[in-house]
């Protein structure tokens, strides 16, 4: 019956690795995945932000900002984008800065620019990116643009750890209860195991008790058995010098 209950709880142990390992294939795949987080249209240009909709930390999230030229003599003379996260989901720090040079822009053409992003490993939750064009469009006066939204998500794979630990943690104790109550009809709880180990201790103790007298009684017997021996050997000896004892004739 036990070895049964042992590969039964074996053969749930590897389905639920086997289950996991799935689940986290499918959602790092997921992770992969583009978002667009911001798309707008302005004078003379229009921007559109895509990123990875999702990581985990100590990964990387990739950017793709585009800047669309929807008219004539367009020209950037300052593009800053700073990318903010949270350390332990709190904390505001700086992941990436970057800082384009002016450049000209051509009507319906697209300029692009790619960046990779590493999250450390403190870092979950929420990100958002500070986005600063100064551009001018025909006329000298430059026009100027200062867009924040929010970005990539970044999984707290630590809570989600944890609440996996917890359910393998209750399903195990679930097991454990089910086995604790066949054994012994009550459930698995510390008084109930506090019990348990009183009534081993006190059995432990009456072993000991009976172990000793067992002792003693073959010491006991050890000690019949060499006096016996030496009971007969003396009858023995006797019987020997009666039978020696030289006849008297008279």
């Amino acid at each position: 019956m036990k070895i049964l209950k042992l590969k039964t709880l074996t053969t749930i142990s590897i389905t639920l690795i086997l289950t996991l390992a799935l689940v986290q294939n499918i959602t790092a795949q997921a992770s992969d995945e583009m978002k667009t987080f911001f798309d707008k249209e302005y004078t003379g240009i229009s921007i559109r932000f895509n990123a990875t909709q999702e990581t985990r930390p100590s990964e990387n999230m990739t950017i793709n900002l585009w800047i669309n030229c929807t008219a004539n003599d367009v020209n950037v003379e300052c593009l800053t984008l700073d990318i903010y996260g949270f350390r332990y989901g709190k904390e505001k720090i700086l992941l990436k800065s970057v800082h384009e040079t002016a450049f000209p822009l051509v009507i319906n053409h697209i300029r692009q620019f790619n960046y990779t992003v590493q999250v450390p490993h403190d870092v979950w939750d929420a990100t958002y990116a500070e986005l600063y064009v100064k551009y001018t469009v025909v006329e000298p006066t430059p026009l100027e643009r200062n867009p924040i939204f929010s970005i990539t998500i970044v999984r707290n794979v630590y809570l989600e750890q944890l609440e996996d630990m917890f359910k393998n943690l209750n399903h195990t104790y679930c097991q454990l209860n089910q086995t604790f109550w066949e054994c012994f009809r009550m459930n698995l709880t510390k008084e109930n195991l506090d019990r348990l180990n009183q009534s081993y201790l006190a059995l432990q103790q009456n072993y000991t008790s009976v172990q000793g007298t067992v002792i003693e009684l073959g010491n006991t017997r050890m000690a019949m058995i060499i006096l016996s021996i030496i009971t007969i050997f003396f009858v023995a000896t006797t019987l020997y010098v009666v039978m020696r004892k030289p006849k008297q004739y008279w």
